[in-house]
């Protein structure tokens, strides 16, 4: 079985988009298609299970979290 999904992550500004697109492409590697169109984020997650789609989902997302609380507390400053 495969199962495909996508994930569509929106910034403020694109520089905060650039920023958190750059600290996760090291991680998604082989395992994540992303790309970049101003302050958009565009993800295809490919699996050949449901589990592993999950996992790779729950992985991203929280990776993105982490890149974007770093982002505002980098900001506030």
């Amino acid at each position: 079985m495969q199962i495909n999904g996508s994930l569509r992550l929106k910034y403020k500004t694109e520089e905060s988009a650039s920023l958190i697109y750059n600290s996760l492409e090291i991680d998604n590697e082989n395992y994540v298609e992303g790309s970049i169109d101003d302050r958009t984020i565009d993800y295809k997650i490919n699996s050949k299970s449901l589990g592993s789609f999950l996992a790779t989902v729950d992985d991203l997302i929280a990776s993105e979290i982490v890149a974007e609380k770093i982002l505002e507390k980098t900001n506030e400053q």
